[in-house]
């Protein structure tokens, strides 16, 4: 049985939360443990939570936002866009990325690609 729309919606939100205050450890807990992620699309394709988490320990202690704009679920898959501020405290760098996730049976994440350039990102002083 497919994950349900409601079971995805609350894992994106879940994750969403936690890349902006929780840990990388936290985060790698919602993926399946062979799952993938290619962030931004196009660059090396990380396979498993060993890889997953050391991407996400980039993140780790950093001042972060999140706000979801737009969610849509469907079959055992999630299409959103979020805003995602990063304050440095003399800088914040704000994007707002397009992701996809495929999930589980047991709604965990699978695959998440992020579609996002360096010509998104917005520096603000």
């Amino acid at each position: 049985m497919v994950a349900s729309n409601a079971d995805i919606r609350t894992t994106v939100q879940r994750y969403l939360h936690l890349v902006a205050d929780g840990t990388s450890t936290d985060i790698v807990a919602l993926f399946a443990p062979d799952a993938t992620l290619e962030d931004p699309v196009g660059s090396a394709v990380l396979r498993g939570r060993e890889a997953i988490g050391a991407f996400y320990a980039g993140l780790d202690g950093l001042s972060m936002t999140t706000k979801l704009v737009t969610l849509r679920t469907c079959a055992g898959h999630a299409a959103f866009h979020f805003e995602v501020v990063t304050d440095t405290g003399d800088m914040k760098y704000a994007m707002a990325p397009l992701e996809v996730m495929t999930f589980d049976d047991d709604g965990l994440i699978t695959s998440m690609r992020a579609f996002w350039s360096d010509e998104d990102l917005v520096v603000e002083a």
